[in-house]
């Protein structure tokens, strides 16, 4: 078997790679972070080698490690890629009970793929053909992407299985279908359009299914749970499309959505990706990375593709904080009008699309402009904090030989005149941070010294002196124990209402388990919620907010909900009715009639809504 296939052609599955001298190819180890190529794969003895974390081996170890295969499962991947039909002799020939797990859930999910398509053609997926033809996408495209439609009903799917000889164990351990209440099983995706999710190879390992009905109480998106063969931090939708092409062009794209991928790939962006149900994180920076060949020698790209509203820049910092995980250089395209990709071809066309992603600006340009938007640089206190935050940012700049261009941008943004005044503030951050790597890393808050980013984000204690946070953490605690309390008005809260980054991510995951108003319906609802966090630390804040009493003497009622909804939302009205009235004063006799007209509009239209929700509280939301 391991002559089947040659081992380039396994490993380019998962490794872009390039002539490594004579008849040996090299590329980024998949094994540990490098920045140099130092993963090398000799194709005639049919065996690799990285020289720089000491992993070895042939074809079958290549799987194993990566895939976290057994030895079977491997030799059973290699022989369905290589088209050899297997005799399994202990027993005689009996697939079902002697092939690996890994390779029966994911034939279970073929299986699956291929049934959701044909019921996409029924009469009652007419409702998720015109969901796709108002977006775009007509039967072809539906096709190219292997669509599909999940009926309405609770056992389908689980029918079908059972009758194709999969057990009710498989189907359940493949997240295919849940747990009823009654006992039985039923179909986890009922009356949404279902796009499937590939790994490297093309094989599907999951679904993500999209909501069509109005009495539809899930969540907008719901995707397949963890499960042996589905990771969502290790996913990244479209890449069996896209990662030829990401190769070839030395260029990753990133979207935020499915559609926003089938858009992309139709217009011409066939480099496109997007994450499934999570952020973009560090096992999916790998994956692109191995992909690009991504080393401090090569210069490829990826770009990253948000909205242009409140949500999408967040996004987009989240990915700049990133950057330094990257050799390659990290770019953002902005859509126009708060337009996804999506929206932006329908309305525009493919040539729009295409221009969008090759004229990104650089990601260290965008959160250099944001840093300093964040502060009134009209007076010397604003302008003295934005250089120092902005600063930081300049000094994490990897091309030494753009820092100063950089630096000479953030004096004109600050309207500083003496350029080489910060020219030097910056050479001494960047001094500093070479000189005291350890310091840096022990006491980031020594005066002087610049504060790094941490990689990983510490569980959030509430400062007792904040109040603010201390109304932020209430309403999550009743959210979260008592949804019913806070629904529907909960629901239309958005991830800006909830400033502190900690309970930023726990709204998202309320948010993607399907909001107060479905939890409401549910035993559980935190379970849900929890399997919707990105990560262990967000799983446990969960936990440890679902725990935490409520602070009240008398037991939780709809008015207590009540005061915490609005005082949240009046600190949101408090913090914009601020920013406004900056913008304002920046403004002064410099800028428009319409300006001013509109910057003062929304400050009568805020202080308006501020005045309703004191006077009329739950009932002015």
């Amino acid at each position: 078997m391991r002559n089947a296939l040659p081992i380039d052609a396994v490993v380019n599955d998962y490794v872009q790679l390039t002539n490594g001298g004579g008849v040996q190819l090299k590329g980024v180890c998949p094994f540990h972070d490098e920045k140099s190529a130092s993963f090398y794969v000799h194709p005639s003895k049919g065996v690799f080698h990285c020289f720089g974390c000491g992993e070895s081996g042939d074809s079958i170890t290549f799987l194993m490690k990566i895939e976290h295969f057994s030895f079977a499962e491997a030799v059973e991947r290699m022989a369905a890629q290589a088209g050899i039909t297997l005799r399994y002799e202990e027993g005689g020939y009996s697939p079902r009970h002697q092939k690996g797990e890994r390779t029966r859930l994911v034939e279970a999910h073929k299986v699956a793929a291929d049934w959701y398509q044909e019921q996409l053609e029924t009469p009652e997926a007419e409702i998720g053909r015109t969901f796709l033809a108002e977006r775009g996408f007509d039967a072809e495209a539906a096709k190219h992407f292997g669509v599909g439609y999940a009926p309405v009903g609770w056992e389908h799917l689980v029918r079908y299985l059972r009758g194709k000889g999969f057990s009710d164990k498989e189907i359940l351990l493949g997240g295919l279908a849940s747990q009823g209440q009654r006992g039985g099983l039923i179909d986890r995706f009922r009356g949404r359009l279902v796009w499937p999710i590939r790994d490297t190879t093309g094989e599907v390992i999951g679904f993500g299914a999209r909501r069509l009905r109005e009495d539809d109480n899930g969540p907008k998106y719901l995707n397949t749970p963890e499960t042996p063969i589905y990771k969502k931090s290790n996913v990244l939708y479209g890449l069996d499309l896209a990662k030829k092409e990401i190769a070839k062009s030395g260029r990753a794209v990133v979207v935020e959505g499915y559609t926003d991928v089938m858009a992309c790939h139709l217009a011409g962006v066939t480099s496109a990706v997007a994450t499934c149900g999570t952020s973009f994180g560090e096992d999916h920076i790998k994956i692109i990375r191995r992909l690009l060949m991504d080393t401090s020698q090569y210069r490829g790209e990826t770009v990253f593709t948000f909205d242009g509203d409140a949500a999408g820049q967040k996004a987009a910092l989240r990915a700049f904080e990133d950057d330094q995980k990257f050799a390659a250089r990290t770019s953002i395209a902005i859509t126009p009008g708060g337009m996804d990709p999506c929206e932006l071809r329908l309305t525009k066309g493919d040539d729009a699309v295409r221009e969008l992603i090759e004229n990104p600006v650089p990601l260290f340009e965008f959160a250099l402009r944001s840093a300093v938007e964040r502060h009134r640089v009209d007076t010397a206190e604003g302008r003295a904090a934005a250089l120092e935050e902005a600063s930081k940012i300049i000094t994490k700049i990897k091309d030494r030989s753009i820092q100063h261009e950089y630096a000479v941008q953030l004096a004109g943004l600050l309207g500083i005149l003496d350029e080489q005044f910060v020219v030097r503030r910056i050479s001494q951050l960047a001094r500093w941070q070479r000189d005291n790597p350890q310091q840096q890393r022990q006491q980031p808050r020594r005066t002087g010294a610049p504060e790094p980013t941490p990689t990983v984000r510490p569980l959030f204690r509430l400062d007792p002196k904040d109040p603010a946070q201390f109304v932020e953490r209430e309403l999550l605690k009743l959210a979260l124990q008592h949804p019913d309390l806070v629904s529907p008005a909960f629901d239309n809260y958005g991830d800006e209402e909830f400033p502190t980054p900690p309970y930023t991510a726990v709204r998202r995951a309320i948010r993607q388990a399907g909001g107060a108003a479905y939890g409401a319906t549910l035993p559980d609802f935190t379970s849900a919620v929890r399997e919707a966090c990105p990560d262990d630390q967000v799983r446990s804040l969960v936990t440890e907010l679902t725990v935490e009493p409520i602070r009240t003497r008398r037991a939780p009622d709809v008015i207590y909900a009540g005061e915490f909804l609005v005082k949240l939302r009046m600190q949101a009205v408090d913090r914009r009715i601020a920013e406004v009235r900056a913008q304002l004063q920046r403004l002064g006799n410099r800028g428009t009639p319409e300006q001013l007209t509109a910057v003062q509009g929304e400050l009568w239209a805020l202080q308006q809504y501020a005045q309703t929700l004191r006077t009329h509280g739950a009932a002015g939301l």
